[in-house]
């Protein structure tokens, strides 16, 4: 029997018509010759269902007749089960829909790639690709994402971060911060969303103000970013685990607004068919090879620090007002890490040599070398504590009642 493939998309987030798009590219470049895939969707209410209709972007125009003609499942949260089952138990018969062999989560945003679907997933035991709970949460968030870089030595620009809560209780307070610090202009964002949902740029106070008052509808948390003069933004993607990865090629993404836009990334092709790939760009970059080398080093360190897995995008920020220092370099920022890329970034592997289905392949075997890991590493004893003599008192008397830890 051919391995089976649960491709996972949708969800409940800002961004869940472009998960739906790169699925269908991951779907579609699958190798059906050596695996069987599931398609797996969560609706914007966060439902699951699946169904051959949802191979097809055409037919999400029409959500009410597509999830009509689909069945609703779900996957029990019990560690060694990989069916997936019919919501609605039928009277006769199976109610197993499928056998799930390996997850790929093709999900962006929050709710979905910031760690909580890969709970679900770890409490299931069933082996994935991607980033675990802790590197997905760290990269979604870009305030902690920040501090661990800039505490590995990861070059990150100035910011202030503050709650939604402190925005109204302390705004004259922040606001002094900011412009103390980081002067104007400035970038604002919701911590936890990517895509470029709710970001804005201030150039004064009265900007300001409404930008974060944009960004707190979409996060409790908010971060206000040094803008970076003459900004040059590249992306690179990494492939492979924090122990042994490997970059991509680099690309220059086109805008011609202060920061890139929802648009300018995903709407560049036909009514936005084509995700990331169809984005305007520059492929590949046209840079010096010191800073080429640089960036791919500071992505791969990014991946690595963050323990990522599977393929991940790293976006850095070249401040091209700067002058070259010794290494040739201009200044260059780490600006994030998206830990499951739109269209699965595919297109810059495609230039260094590695085609979608080799790419696909590659994040099967990522999830099946993590598993087989994993299943190396002691997760409990054979001992029943309460077997033993006061166990049952817990510490009184004694670390676990007499018995010496």
């Amino acid at each position: 029997m051919k391995t089976n493939i649960g491709v996972f998309f949708g969800g409940r987030s800002t961004e869940h018509e472009i998960s739906v798009i790169s699925a269908s590219q991951a779907m579609a470049a699958i190798n059906r010759d050596k695996y069987d895939v599931t398609p797996i969707y969560i609706s914007k209410q966060g439902k699951w269902y699946t169904g051959d209709l949802l191979f097809d972007t055409a037919n999400y125009r029409d959500m009410n007749a597509l999830i009509a003609k689909c069945q609703e499942v779900y996957m029990r949260p019990a560690y060694g089960d990989y069916n997936l089952y019919k919501a609605k138990k039928p009277l006769f018969g199976s109610d197993v829909v499928a056998h799930i062999d390996v997850v790929i989560p093709v999900l962006h945003g929050s709710n979905v790639e910031d760690g909580i679907f890969e709970g679900v997933l770890q409490t299931i035991g069933i082996p994935y690709a991607g980033c675990d709970v802790l590197a997905s949460a760290n990269g979604m968030d870009k305030i902690t994402m920040k501090m661990i870089l800039a505490a590995c030595n990861i070059p990150v620009v100035d910011y202030v971060w503050f709650t939604d809560k402190q925005w109204f209780a302390q705004r004259d307070q922040l606001i002094a911060d900011i412009e103390g610090k980081l002067g104007y202009p400035v970038i604002v964002k919701p911590a936890n969303l990517g895509s470029s949902v709710g970001i804005g740029c201030a150039h004064d106070r009265d900007q300001l103000i409404e930008k974060i008052d944009n960004a707190e509808q979409y996060s409790s948390r908010i971060v206000v970013e040094y803008m970076v003069k003459d900004l040059q933004e590249i992306n690179c993607s990494v492939l492979g685990d924090c122990d042994d990865y490997q970059t991509s090629v680099l690309e220059q993404p086109l805008t011609s607004q202060d920061i890139l836009t929802y648009t300018d990334k995903y709407m560049g092709g036909t009514k936005g068919a084509q995700g990331m790939a169809a984005s305007a760009k520059k492929f590949p970059a046209d840079l010096p090879e010191a800073e080429t080398k640089r960036i791919q080093f500071l992505a791969g360190e990014t991946f690595r620090v963050l323990s990522c897995h599977g393929v991940s995008r790293v976006d850095v920020m070249i401040e091209g007002a700067s002058k070259p220092d010794e290494t040739g370099c201009r200044k260059i920022y780490v600006n994030e890490i998206n830990t499951i890329p739109g269209s699965l970034s595919f297109y810059l592997w495609e230039g260094t040599g590695i085609p979608f289905d080799q790419l696909m392949e590659r994040l099967v075997q990522l999830a099946i070398k993590r598993k087989r890991e994993e299943g190396m590493k002691t997760v409990s004893y054979d001992q029943n504590i309460f077997n033993l003599t006061g166990g049952a008192k817990g510490t009184k008397g004694g670390k676990f009642g007499g018995v010496k830890k």
